[in-house]
Parts: C-alpha cells; structure tokens; sequence
C-alpha cells in the first residue's frame, strides 16, 4: 500500500491548507458598512480624476 501514505500526507496538506483560508469576514457589520464605503470613496474620487483627465484630453483636441 504504497499510495496509502500518499493519500494521508495530501490529506494533511490539504488540511493545513484550508485551516489558513479565511472562510467568513471577521468585521462587525458596522466595521464592515465603513470599510465598504471607504472602499467605494476611493473608487469615486479614481473615476472623477479619469473624468477629469479625459476633459482635458478632449479640450486640448
């Protein structure tokens, strides 16, 4: 049974490696609400500087 050990040592990788996922989010839903419009207001001001930087763009044209 050669592929017997095989199959264990996968097993116990396997293991180890799902013990690191991280399955669930770890933030209160306040922590959470503030994180995701953290996120979105960095993405707005990201748009409004392409925005801005295509008007430039089109009025140099």
């Amino acid at each position: 049974m050669a592929r017997g050990n095989q199959r264990d040592q996968a097993r116990a990788k396997n293991q180890k490696a799902q013990a690191s996922v991280k399955s669930k989010n770890s933030m209160s839903g306040t922590e959470f609400a503030k994180a995701k419009e953290a996120a979105a207001d960095i993405m707005r001001q990201k748009q409004a500087a392409a925005e801005a930087k295509k008007a430039a763009e089109a009025s140099k044209k």
